[in-house]
C-alpha cells in the first residue's frame, strides 16, 4: 500500500507540474511540400527541383511572452539545393531568417525580416484566428493534445519562368489549419506566426493536408528569458508598408536576374 500511496503522488506531482508550466523552450520541426511547374514543359529542370524542404525552429515562452527563431543548420551544403549542368536552383522558404517575437498581454507582435540583405523591423497586432475545437484528441511527447481547426485567408506568391524570365503573381489564398494543443502547458504559444491563438502550446499543425507542417520534436521547461524580447531596429514598419517595400526589392531581382542561378521563394 505504501508503495502504491508512493507511485502515486509521484505521478500527481509531475501532472501538476506540467499543468504549472509556463516557462520553457520547444523545438519543432518545419517540412514545406513544393509543388512548381516550369513552363515550356521542362521536364529535365523540373526534376532538379528539391519537392521539399524540412527545417528547425526554436520557440521559447516565458512571462506571457515567446520568441520564435530558426536552429542553424547542421550543414553548410544544403540538401535542399540541387543543379547540374553548370546551373544551380536553390529554394529559399520565406520566414526561415526571421525572429518573431509576442506579447500575449498587450496582443503585440515584432518581427525581424532579412530581405536581400537589408534588415526590416515589422510591428503590428496578433491576428487572431477563428478556431472550432474538436473532442478528439491525441498524445504528443507524452502531453494530451486537443484538435482545432481553423481557416486563414491570405495570399500567395505564385512564381512563372517563361523563355529564360521569371515573373511573379500574387494570387487569394485559403489555408485549412488543424491544430494540436495542449493544455497542460496553458500558454497561448505555438509555431511560426500562430502565435496567441489557443489556450494552450500548439505542438503539431498541418497546413493544407500536409502542404506544410510543424511538428514538435522535444519540449524543455527552461527557457532563455533574457533573449525574449523584442528585435532592435531604427526604424519600423507595418505589415502594409513591408509588403510593398518586398514587392519592390523582388521585382528590382528579377530584372536583374541573370547567370544560371534560380532562386525559387515561397511563401507570403
Amino acid at each position: 500500500m505504501k508503495v502504491f500511496l508512493t507511485v502515486g503522488i509521484a505521478l500527481f506531482a509531475v501532472s501538476l507540474a506540467r499543468a504549472q508550466q509556463k516557462e520553457g523552450t520547444v523545438i519543432y520541426e518545419r517540412t514545406t511540400q513544393v509543388q512548381i511547374r516550369l513552363a515550356g514543359g521542362n521536364d529535365e529542370m523540373e526534376r532538379m527541383i528539391p519537392q521539399s524542404r524540412t527545417d528547425k525552429f526554436e520557440l521559447s515562452f516565458a512571462n506571457n511572452q515567446s520568441l520564435w527563431k530558426q536552429v542553424p543548420r547542421d550543414n553548410a551544403d544544403d540538401d535542399n539545393d540541387a543543379g547540374g549542368n553548370g546551373m544551380q536552383i536553390r529554394m529559399v522558404i520565406a520566414g526561415s531568417d526571421d525572429v518573431l517575437y509576442c506579447n500575449f498581454d498587450t496582443e503585440k507582435k515584432v518581427e525581424k525580416k532579412d530581405l536581400f540583405d537589408k534588415r526590416f523591423i515589422v510591428e503590428d497586432s496578433i491576428q487572431k484566428l477563428q478556431w472550432k475545437l474538436s473532442d478528439e484528441t491525441k498524445n504528443i511527447l507524452n502531453l494530451i493534445c486537443r484538435k482545432a481547426v481553423a481557416t486563414r485567408y491570405g495570399k500567395r506568391t505564385m512564381m512563372n519562368m517563361d523563355n529564360g524570365k521569371m515573373e511573379r503573381k500574387e494570387m487569394a489564398d485559403t489555408s485549412n489549419i488543424v491544430a494540436w494543443f495542449t493544455t497542460d502547458i496553458p500558454v497561448s504559444a505555438g509555431p511560426a506566426e500562430y502565435q496567441g491563438q489557443l489556450p494552450g502550446l500548439i505542438l503539431e499543425m498541418d497546413i493544407n493536408n500536409g502542404r506544410q507542417t510543424f511538428k514538435a520534436l522535444g519540449i524543455s521547461d527552461k527557457a532563455d528569458i533574457k533573449s525574449i524580447k523584442e528585435p532592435s531596429g531604427k526604424k519600423r514598419y507595418t505589415t502594409e508598408e513591408f509588403n510593398k517595400e518586398r514587392n519592390k526589392m523582388m521585382d528590382e531581382m528579377q530584372k536583374n536576374n541573370q547567370g544560371g542561378q534560380r532562386v525559387i521563394r515561397f511563401g507570403n
